[in-house]
């Protein structure tokens, strides 16, 4: 059996594998639909988004992170789960079927009607795998789920650009939706071998309710919180205003979901594990935070650097607009894993009432901060937005003092030499390439540059992670869970 500090460092990096390939093949599939489709068959798909992930998140019912903390799971368990969130689904499906026409007069855009009844199929097939991915999750088995993500996305994406080469315009998109979140339901029953039986004990759900119906309170806040812009856009301002948001917004959930993503696959499971040790979770909570500001602040505040040249490049002059945008959305993106991970721990603590009137809070205040800001234009919204987002994590921070003790000296001390080298070498390479007009040139000396400079100053200032991250690579050699270490960098 693997010990927790294998089972961490296994999980890390096969998440961050997995997610580097998905990221990958998003970015190519990503660039053919994009010459392909115009703004507006991305606008009509990005009007649509809030209102299946709210329905999905309806139909999970939080139980995923419900089922990773009871202490002994059986199959009646996973059995009541499947058929409840089958069940929900199926008419939330019927609502929203039936509600299509007042979705369309909403945004005035007759379209909508047809394109939203085929989208919101997704969100029914994909509660069916619901339970078999609660097993693999609570297991930590992180391998199979990145199978299970990349050919799911592989398939689903060539799916999507052969459809958009034939002429199927937005109607590609969401074929390529549906396409994805069969496959990735089918396979999690395959890996997971577990079916669902006749008859039905729904005793389990009613013990889980406490909990998991806080964390759908919060998912659809979460939801409204991170698509507010597309509601506002879509009823304020034309399907290209929509689509060059959607579009630069695509790409910074591409860059910040690389690490969340990679994360989400063992943090919960290992605080779960953890939860009767505070000072050692405390140790593992630091190192995993020095871990992501390692990895998010060049990554993202890089993709901030080269958002121009990226955008130009990769998709065309006509979605040039969206490479500003980008660049706001990049700073929130930056920060948004070290907000993902404090929330991860107050779930694992099993403080759901707690992750929910955060998350109300924070979406209430920005949803009022945007609604006034609006008239003075997107990117002013965008600024709004990404600043409370940012400050936000220092309400997070009092929570997890509460329970590890965490101090905020602390968190400063783990995140700012990553931030403080990164933010560094990306004005140095500013400015060294502000006068280099070739967009290929320049983004490649702005990538090179800010990359080896990075690492070489980790390198030479020893820092621990880098070092760590290094000899597991070379090794597989599990990282350590102490923070006693005096190089914090």
């Amino acid at each position: 059996m693997e010990s927790l500090k294998e089972k961490t460092a296994n999980g890390l990096f096969w998440g961050g594998l997995s997610n580097g390939a998905q990221q990958l093949l998003n970015l190519v599939f990503g660039v053919f639909l994009a010459r392909l489709l115009s703004t507006e068959d991305y606008g009509l798909v990005g009007m649509l988004t809030i209102f299946s992930l709210i329905a999905s998140s309806l139909q999970e019912g939080g139980f995923i992170s419900a089922l990773n903390r009871k202490q002994n799971v059986e199959h009646r368990d996973y059995n009541a789960v499947f058929w409840t969130c089958s069940l929900l689904s199926l008419t939330i499906y019927v609502i929203l079927f039936l509600c299509a026409p007042l979705i369309a007069d909403f945004y005035g855009e007759p379209r909508l009607v047809p394109l939203s009844r085929y989208i919101f199929l997704g969100f029914f097939i994909t509660s069916l795998g619901i339970a078999p991915r609660a097993l693999l999750f609570r297991n930590m088995q992180v391998r199979q789920q990145s199978i299970v993500s990349f050919f799911s996305l592989l398939l689903s994406g060539i799916v999507g650009v052969t459809m958009a080469a034939c002429g199927f315009a937005y109607w590609g998109i969401a074929t390529q939706t549906l396409v994805y979140v069969t496959l990735f339901t089918g396979m999690n029953f395959w890996y997971a071998r577990w079916r669902p039986t006749l008859p039905v004990d729904f005793s389990p759900v009613k013990e889980m309710f406490g909990f998991s119906s806080k964390l759908i309170i919060t998912n659809i806040f979460i939801i409204i919180n991170t698509n507010v812009f597309s509601v506002i856009l879509g009823r304020l301002y034309s399907p290209q205003v929509v689509g060059n948001y959607t579009q630069a917004n695509k790409w910074n959930y591409m860059g910040w979901s690389l690490i969340s993503n990679m994360l989400q696959g063992i943090a919960q499971p290992v605080f779960a594990k953890t939860d009767q040790e505070k000072e050692r979770q405390r140790n593992i909570f630091r190192k995993l935070l020095r871990f992501t500001a390692f990895v998010s602040f060049p990554l993202m505040l890089g993709l901030a650097l080269v958002a121009k040249e990226f955008i130009v490049i990769l998709l065309g002059e006509k979605w040039l607009e969206s490479a500003r945008l980008l660049q706001w959305l990049c700073v929130m993106g930056a920060f948004y894993p070290i907000s993902n991970l404090f929330s991860n721990l107050i779930i694992a603590r099993g403080h759901s009432a707690t992750y929910m009137w955060c998350h109300i809070a924070l979406c209430l205040v920005q949803l009022i901060a945007v609604w006034v800001s609006a008239g003075y234009g997107i990117e002013r919204m965008i600024q709004v937005y990404v600043a409370m987002t940012v400050g936000w994590i220092l309400v997070w921070h009092y929570f997890a003092h509460q329970e590890i003790k965490l101090r905020l000296w602390d968190v400063i001390k783990d995140i700012s030499p990553y931030l403080v080298i990164t933010l560094a070498w990306v004005f140095v390479a500013h400015l060294l390439t502000s006068g280099i007009e070739n967009l290929y040139l320049c983004f490649t000396v702005k990538v090179l540059f800010v990359g080896v400079a990075y690492c070489l100053t980790l390198w030479l200032l020893r820092s621990t992670i880098f070092q760590e991250s290094i000899d597991y690579f070379i090794h597989r050699r599990a990282f350590t869970d102490d923070s006693s270490s005096s190089d914090q960098s």
